[in-house]
């Protein structure tokens, strides 16, 4: 997996696997999904990541398995 966090497009996108993303399809305003031939998630991008957390928020990645 990795996390992209891009401020310049003020996004975020998550890479769940780096196969070939067949189709792409927003779940939520600024929530797109990407899904591979199989229709597996490959990938998620979340837009005007700025007005969904705080700033403070971004600089920090707290990663947790459970």
């Amino acid at each position: 997996m990795k996390l992209k966090v891009d401020k310049d497009a003020d996004a975020l996108y998550l890479t769940i696997d780096d196969s070939t993303i067949a189709e792409s399809e927003e779940v939520s305003p600024g929530v797109i999904v990407d899904y591979n031939a199989q229709e597996e998630v490959v990938g998620v991008e979340i837009l005007h990541l700025s007005k969904r957390s705080r700033q403070s928020n971004i600089r920090e990645l707290i990663f947790e398995t459970i």
